[in-house]
C-alpha cells in the first residue's frame, strides 16, 4: 500500500443510499462457460428489475475489455486481474446502493471468492450457469469454440483452460429451466434476501 494514500470517507453512507433507492445492494455474479447464458439471463433480469424501479448496473466481460480491461490478455494472471478489477468496481457500485449484475466466465474459484470477501456476507450472490459444454458449443454464435478447437485461440475456458465449478453457489441454474423461469427464480431469491421489496 502506498504511504501517502489515505482512505476518504463520504458524507452519505451505503445504508442511506440504499434506503433512498428502496433496495438492498448486492452483486449478482453470473459465472459459467462461454455460451452458458450468463449475459442473456443478466440482461433479462436487469430489464425486469428496471421495470420494478430498481437501480441496477450490468457489467459484461466483453464490454469491459473494450475499456477498463483492454490492456489484459487471457492467460491465467490476466484473468485473475480482470476479475480483481471487476470486483473492485462492483464494490464501489454496491457502496452506492446499486444492485450489480456481472456476467463473467471467471473460471477460478479463488478469484470469485476474493470478490466475495470485498463486500458483506449477504451482498455477494453467485449464480452458477451450469450449462454442459456440448450445449455451449452448439450455441457458439461467436465461433469461439470452433477457433479454440482448431488451435486458433489459446487458453480458452472449457477447451484448453479449466473452469472450476462453484461448490456452493447461492443460485444454481441448470439447462432444464427456460429464461422466464430463471428470471422468476432469481427475483424470488432477491425478495427473500431482502434486496427488493416483497410486493415488487
Amino acid at each position: 500500500m502506498f504511504n501517502n494514500v489515505v482512505w476518504q470517507d463520504t458524507e452519505i453512507s451505503k445504508e442511506e443510499r440504499a434506503f433512498q433507492k428502496n433496495q438492498k445492494p448486492c452483486i449478482l455474479w453470473f459465472t459459467g462457460l462461454s455460451g452458458s447464458g450468463k449475459t442473456t439471463l443478466a440482461n433479462a433480469l436487469d430489464l425486469k428489475l428496471f421495470e420494478l424501479n430498481c437501480h441496477t448496473c450490468v457489467l459484461d466481460g466483453d464490454n469491459l475489455r473494450y475499456g477498463l480491461n483492454s490492456d489484459l490478455g487471457f492467460d491465467d494472471a490476466s484473468r485473475t486481474e480482470n476479475i480483481r478489477r471487476v470486483g473492485e468496481l462492483s464494490k464501489i457500485l454496491v457502496d452506492s446502493g446499486i444492485i450489480v449484475l456481472t456476467a463473467f466466465i471467471s473460471p477460478f474459484i479463488t478469484d470469485r471468492e476474493q470478490v466475495r470477501k470485498l463486500v458483506d456476507d449477504d451482498e455477494f450472490i453467485e449464480v452458477f450457469m451450469d450449462t454442459p459444454l456440448s450445449i455451449c458449443e452448439k450455441r457458439d454464435n461467436k465461433g469461439l469454440y470452433k477457433k479454440a478447437r482448431n488451435g486458433e485461440i489459446k487458453n480458452f475456458t472449457g477447451i484448453s483452460s479449466p473452469y472450476e465449478k462453484p461448490m456452493n453457489s447461492e443460485i444454481h441454474i441448470n439447462n432444464s429451466f427456460n429464461l422466464n423461469e430463471n428470471v422468476k427464480l432469481i427475483l424470488n431469491f432477491l425478495k427473500m434476501n431482502g434486496n427488493i421489496p416483497l410486493k415488487s
